[in-house]
């Protein structure tokens, strides 16, 4: 197995939590027999300092030589004065649509060890299982014509989406949900939206395809109370670019920390891997962010892109068993357990030990 992984950890914690996360790809690669290789480019905020642009050219043409793309974070409030379009924000966003890949794939899941780091009640989040299927490359984010006219006071987005658009990233949620438990949450605006509409009668239509799952619609307003209160009914949501991006981040209260969700963006001719939240500049350098969204990003990784599955498994079964055992970062402590946190550096060495034990574990019994 041979796999090139374009590494650009961007802003703030980026670079913090990507050393972790490629500490352990590094560790899957090495007790497997893999040739992973490894290459550092800029982006965001540092490649506007170093380069004057969010996006160098050579870091784009990296990432589409790559097999795989590991993104850290962008951003930083000294950039907040420039315009959009060049903003460490705009780098990422260019570098998602060169990739092309539509579907943006977020899980949200309820770890027993921190049942009480979640504003929910334990009963409410127990079982709680979410896999967010967000189209990445449509919508407001991206829709023409958009503008913001100073002098006139007003501004305007366009949300923007064609049959074929939604069908793609249908069928993403579709065949994920067969290997799950059957089931799509289709959310959408379609008693206000005409664009949803088209969103919901594209999904009636390619669901025909899977007879075997079932579907469901719900409005986003609906969704967002019931992922807090019915949580664990949900099994795959699929939705639409603005949508997907607030109620992906919402879940983050399941879990109990942001700093806990990965994610992967698939579908294009490279996928890209990115940890859920921000570059949190009021905390970078101080060694205390948690690298366990940036590490569970890496077993997406192994999942989608080196096609790794057993070794994707034993990265989550590492990081279940590093908060079973007690081990906590700062945004993870709570009360007494504020006394010993973790910093980022032990924290993913405590998932690189027990990785290394599960995966000998693994092979020992293959040997026998």
């Amino acid at each position: 197995m041979k796999l090139n992984v374009l590494v650009v950890s961007g802003d703030g914690i980026g670079p913090e939590v990507t050393a972790q996360a490629t500490q352990v790809l590094g560790a899957v690669a090495d007790l497997g027999g893999y040739d992973f290789r490894f290459k550092e480019m800029l982006i965001g905020g540092v490649a506007i300092k170093q380069k004057g642009t969010p996006l160098p050219p050579e870091t784009l043409a990296a990432a589409l030589e790559s097999d795989a793309v590991l993104l850290g974070a962008v951003g930083g409030n000294e950039f907040n004065s420039l315009p959009p379009d060049r903003r460490p924000e705009a780098g990422l966003l260019q570098l998602r649509q060169a990739l092309g890949g539509f579907a943006n794939l977020r899980p949200s899941f309820a770890y027993p060890a921190l049942a009480s780091n979640s504003p929910l009640r334990p009963e409410v989040v127990e079982g709680a299982d979410i896999l967010f299927v967000r189209e990445l490359l449509g919508g407001l984010y991206f829709g023409e014509p958009r503008q913001w006219d100073r002098e006139a006071g007003e501004a305007w987005n366009t949300m923007r989406y064609t049959r074929d658009e939604v069908a793609r990233v249908a069928r993403v949620a579709f065949e994920l949900a067969g290997k799950r438990r059957g089931k799509v949450t289709s959310v959408d605006k379609a008693n206000v939206l005409e664009v949803s509409q088209l969103w919901r009668a594209a999904v009636t239509e390619i669901a025909l395809e899977y007879p075997d799952i079932t579907l469901e619609h719900m409005y986003v307003d609906a969704c967002a109370m019931h992922l807090m209160n019915i949580p664990r009914n949900f099994d795959v949501v699929l939705t639409e670019n603005l949508f997907g991006d607030i109620l992906s981040d919402e879940a983050a209260v399941i879990t109990g920390s942001l700093g806990m969700l990965p994610s992967a963006s698939v579908g294009g001719s490279v996928n890209l891997y990115e940890p859920v939240h921000g570059s949190a500049p009021d905390i970078a350098g101080k060694g205390i962010a948690n690298p366990l969204g940036a590490i569970l990003t890496a077993a997406m990784l192994l999942r989608h892109s080196a096609k790794l599955e057993q070794d994707a498994q034993a990265v989550e079964t590492a990081v279940r068993k590093v908060l079973e055992q007690g081990y906590r970062t700062a945004d993870l402590a709570r009360g007494d357990e504020k006394k010993n946190v973790s910093s980022t550096t032990e924290m993913g060495g405590q998932v690189y030990g027990l990785l290394n034990e599960i995966i000998d574990r693994r092979q020992s019994r293959h040997a026998v």
